[in-house]
């Protein structure tokens, strides 16, 4: 069977253009829809007088959502294609979105909040095939660049709550917005995403493999970057409105300022580990993201605060890419199979570090808990200083 790699030599260079383009848009759509929800937490939370404890156990409906997905998402990107789930899936994740904005209850927004995590479940299976497809098709490494645009999304959906917030614009009338951009992203680029090849037998024998020590310590060290990106797209905002006390307006500078330094990062990531090798890298990831966490809790000052956010921001731009990157070198394990793998441990964190965070601040403090995420860097660092792997070319 021809592979999309010996494929991609029959595809003019402007057509390999536009496909990298359309695949980047959906990354860039999802990316706006989950930032743009991520960006009206506090607001929500304030409208319907929500509890700390409450809004973490209302959270954890996303997670739920996505996990009890997993199953049929691959099944119907199995036998659809991602090419023919990704646009459904997208434009169903831009409903729920708009669900999200008429809830008018605490029990509506957690129905509403499974249903995001059900759909963007749809979405990230979806979307993360047709960047392996589209890297395959260019037969070199963009994949960094694909999730920098998730990364830029966050900080354009970041802005967009800014500005909806200072000129005083509904959570409704936003989100309706949001929902007409990512439709019509939908409609000018499903129609360029990559079609799926590929053998269903080889696909139930990948199920055979079981991971091993290195596995799931390269799971861990995404557990912990994920669980701090999770925790500051979920509560930034609520920590600059209830600990740091910024008025209303500026509430959502430390989600902004995390944002666009995740972006930058992603987009320099390369250019840097080029320099200093992926464990160096790595490791100076561990520190930023330490003591970016530590400093918001104990300078819980407006401009510290956003500085200490922008540190964390850098600090986790480059983690996942770099431990995939890692993985796909695994000498036992085939590449796709060791990276789902590694990608399931550490999706956990991305989902169960925002529940986690509302607990612990209900039982405690929110700034206690931001105290204690902060040792997940900590402990990357330490993990990562361990790995002889970083090191390998």
């Amino acid at each position: 069977m021809t592979s999309l790699g010996e494929a991609g030599a029959n595809v003019s260079q402007s057509m390999k253009s536009r496909i990298r383009i359309a695949v980047t848009l959906f990354y860039f759509g999802q990316g706006l829809g989950f930032a743009s929800w991520a960006s009206r937490i506090p607001t929500i939370k304030s409208v319907l007088g929500l509890s700390e404890a409450q809004l973490g156990t209302i959270l954890l409906m996303l997670p739920i959502g996505q996990l009890l997905t997993m199953p049929l998402s691959g099944a119907l990107v199995n036998k659809y294609g991602s090419h023919k789930v990704m646009p459904w899936a997208a434009f169903l994740y831009a409903l729920v979105l708009l669900l999200i904005g008429f809830s008018g209850n605490a029990w509506m927004l957690g129905a509403s909040l499974f249903l995001f995590g059900v759909t963007g479940n749809m979405c990230n299976i979806a979307v993360n095939t047709q960047g392996v497809l589209a890297e395959e098709l260019h037969g070199s490494s963009i994949m960094s660049s694909f999730h920098g645009a998730w990364s830029l999304a966050g900080f354009t959906g970041a802005l967009i709550g800014l500005l909806s917030l200072n000129f005083q614009i509904n959570t409704i009338p936003h989100f309706i917005g949001i929902v007409l951009i990512m439709v019509l992203n939908i409609l000018l680029n499903k129609q360029y995403l990559v079609p799926e090849e590929g053998s269903k037998t080889e696909k139930k024998e990948k199920t055979k493999f079981k991971p091993d020590s290195l596995i799931v310590q390269l799971g861990v060290i995404g557990f912990f970057s994920m669980a701090t990106e999770g925790a500051m797209f979920d509560w930034s905002g609520v920590y600059f409105s209830d600990v740091v006390k910024a008025p209303e307006k500026l509430v959502i500078l430390g989600y902004a300022s995390f944002m666009i330094m995740m972006a930058l990062g992603r987009f320099l990531g390369d250019a840097v580990i080029g320099r200093y090798g992926r464990q160096r890298t790595l490791q100076i990831s561990g520190v930023l993201m330490f003591v970016g966490m530590l400093a918001s809790v104990v300078f819980p000052n407006l401009w510290v605060c956003t500085f200490a956010f922008m540190l964390v921001g850098l600090g986790v731009a480059c983690n996942v890419p770099t431990v995939y990157s890692v993985t796909g070198k695994h000498k036992t394990i085939p590449a796709g199979v060791a990276l789902a793998m590694v990608s399931s441990i550490s999706y956990l964190g991305f989902l169960m570090g925002p529940p986690l965070i509302g607990y612990i601040a209900e039982l405690f403090s929110l700034r206690y808990s931001f105290a204690i995420f902060s040792l997940f860097g900590f402990l990357m660092f330490i993990m990562v200083s361990r790995l002889k792997i970083f090191n390998e070319k």
